[in-house]
């Protein structure tokens, strides 16, 4: 049974193999992973896990986010992030992103997670949340759908055309 859990260096092993699935330069939406990040060496990963912890607490107003990895039996099968906020950021490319490890998709893995990630959302006082994908990945755009998620338009973006969603809880 997979569960979402807050990251952790105890699965720096499990996370470089989930890592090591994505092409490499792939974006991996959920993780927050930056191109500067060392997640390689045990020390990077650490500080990796910490800037993310660091950054679920919100400061300066900026942008918080809670990142959690969807593991089972230790083994990382994707990632889910909530962002709080009200800046650009969050209107650039909205509350909710998540990515699936390639060997680990359609297992309705997103889906659970977002269902997950909502009721998260809801228990902090969230009640509408845009969530944002390629126009072209229409698994995603059933996963949002799934949870009710209302087309509002398709945006061009600096990664290209964008479906926008909405989800009010």
């Amino acid at each position: 049974m997979p569960e979402l859990i807050a990251p952790t260096v105890r699965l720096h092993t499990a996370w470089r193999e989930a890592h090591a699935e994505w092409d490499p330069g792939a974006h991996e939406d959920g993780f927050g992973l930056r191109p500067s990040d060392d997640t390689a060496s045990p020390a990077g990963f650490a500080a990796w896990v910490a800037r993310l912890a660091a950054e679920s607490e919100p400061h300066d107003g900026a942008t918080a986010c809670a990142y959690r990895w969807i593991v089972e039996d230790d083994r990382v099968l994707g990632g889910i992030a909530l962002r709080f906020g009200p800046d650009d950021v969050v209107r650039r490319i909205g509350h909710i992103g998540y990515g699936i490890r390639p060997s680990a998709r359609r297992r309705g893995l997103a889906t659970w997670a977002l269902g997950r990630m909502l009721a998260e959302a809801r228990s902090a006082g969230l009640d509408r949340l845009l969530v944002v994908c390629a126009a072209d990945n229409l698994p995603s755009a059933r996963t949002v759908e799934r949870h009710d998620g209302v087309l509002e338009e398709v945006r061009n973006t600096e990664f290209g055309p964008a479906r926008r969603y909405a989800i009010v809880l």
